[in-house]
C-alpha cells in the first residue's frame, strides 16, 4: 500500500483553503496524509483549518503564531514527510482528479524516476466559465534522464516545471534537502535541478493541477522581466556554484543558461523600446551584462527557436514604425 504526504502552506487564503484540502483528500490513492501549515493568517484561515482537521483524521495542523515565511513552511513539510511520496500544494491551488494516482503509478513503474510533473490549468479569478480541459485524463509520461533535464532547463532559461503538479519520492527528497531561502521565487527550479542529480524526471501534458490566478499570487510580486531574469540567474548560480559544481559540464551549462536569459532579455527589451514602454533600456543593459557579444551580434537565432518570438519581433517593429511615421504597416 503506497502512501502520499501532502503539505499545504497557507497565508490568508481562507477562501481557497477548504477546496485545496479536499482536492488532495479526494485523490484515488491507498493512504494519504495532509499537513496544513498556516503562517499566522489574519483572515480566519486557522479556524477553517481546525474545522477541516476535526472532520477528517487524515489532516494534521501546524498553526503558527508568527509568520515565518514560505520557506519555513516548505522545509518543515520536508521534515514532517514520512510516506512513500510527497507533494507541496499551495492553498490557492487544486489537484486535478487522478493526479496522485498518475504520479505514483509512474514512479512505481520506473524506480529511477524521482520527480513527476504535468500541465497546470490557470483559472482566472472572476471568470467562472473557465474550465480545465481533459480533467482526470490518464497521464502519458515522457521520461528524461537527469543530464538531459539539466541541459533542457538551462537552454530554456526559465522554470518550465509547474510546481503545483510536482510529486516526488520522499526518500530522495530527504537526500536532496531543503529549499534555499535565499531564492525568493526560483527556489523550486533550483530544487528540480538537484533532483536531476539523483535520477530521472517524468512529465505529462495532462492537466495535473489548477492554479487560481488572482492579485495576491506570490509570483505577482515580481513586477517585470528584468527582475525575473535576475532571479533565474540567481537560481542557476546557486546550483552550479553549489551541488552542481562537480558536474563535468557545469561551466558549459551555466553559460548556456546565461545565454538563454540574455536572448530573452534582449528581444523583450527591443519590444519595450519599440512600443515606447518603460524599462527597455534597463532590460537591454541586463542582456548585455549576461552576454556582452550581443551588442555586436543580435541573437537572431532565438527568434527561430522560441514559439511566438518572431511574431513578437514583427509586431514590435510595426509598433516602432507607427510611432515614427504615424502610419500602419502590413504584416
Amino acid at each position: 500500500m503506497k502512501s502520499v504526504d501532502v503539505v499545504i502552506p497557507n497565508y490568508n487564503y481562507a477562501r481557497y483553503l477548504r477546496g485545496c484540502v479536499e482536492s488532495a483528500l479526494n485523490q484515488n490513492v491507498d493512504a494519504i496524509r495532509v499537513l496544513i501549515i498556516d503562517n499566522a493568517s489574519t483572515d480566519g484561515s486557522q479556524q477553517i483549518a481546525r474545522d477541516i482537521a476535526a472532520e477528517d483524521p487524515r489532516v494534521e495542523l501546524l498553526l503558527r503564531e508568527k509568520n515565518m515565511g514560505p520557506h519555513a513552511s516548505f522545509n518543515d513539510g520536508i521534515e514532517w514527510a514520512q510516506s512513500d511520496y510527497f507533494l507541496i500544494l499551495c492553498s490557492d491551488d487544486l489537484l486535478a482528479p487522478g493526479t496522485l494516482e498518475n504520479a505514483v503509478g509512474c514512479m512505481e513503474a520506473n524506480p529511477n524516476v524521482h520527480l513527476t510533473h504535468g500541465a497546470t490549468f490557470f483559472q482566472v479569478e472572476g471568470r467562472g466559465s473557465d474550465t480545465a480541459p481533459n480533467i482526470g485524463a490518464r497521464a502519458q509520461w515522457t521520461i528524461k534522464d537527469g543530464p538531459t533535464f539539466l541541459k533542457d532547463i538551462c537552454q530554456a532559461g526559465l522554470n518550465y516545471v509547474s510546481g503545483p503538479t510536482v510529486v516526488v519520492r520522499t526518500s530522495v527528497q530527504k537526500q536532496v534537502g531543503y529549499y534555499n531561502p535565499e531564492l525568493s521565487h526560483t527556489d523550486d527550479m533550483e530544487m528540480w535541478m538537484r533532483f536531476a542529480l539523483r535520477g530521472s524526471i517524468a512529465s505529462t501534458a495532462a492537466v495535473q493541477a489548477i492554479a487560481r490566478v488572482h492579485s495576491n499570487n506570490q509570483s505577482a510580486t515580481v513586477g517585470n522581466i528584468r527582475q525575473w531574469s535576475i532571479e533565474f540567474e540567481d537560481a542557476y548560480n546557486a546550483f552550479f556554484n553549489g551541488v552542481g559544481a562537480h558536474l563535468d559540464n557545469s561551466e558549459e551549462l551555466l553559460r548556456t543558461a546565461r545565454l538563454a536569459l540574455s536572448d530573452r532579455a534582449y528581444w523583450s527589451a527591443i519590444s519595450l523600446i519599440c512600443r515606447g514602454e518603460p524599462g527597455g533600456r534597463q532590460l537591454f543593459a541586463r542582456a548585455l551584462h549576461l552576454h556582452p557579444a550581443a551588442a555586436l551580434l543580435p541573437p537572431v537565432g532565438y527568434l527561430w527557436k522560441r514559439a511566438g518570438a518572431w511574431s513578437l519581433a514583427k509586431a514590435s517593429i510595426a509598433s516602432l514604425t507607427r510611432r515614427m511615421t504615424g502610419t500602419a504597416i502590413a504584416d
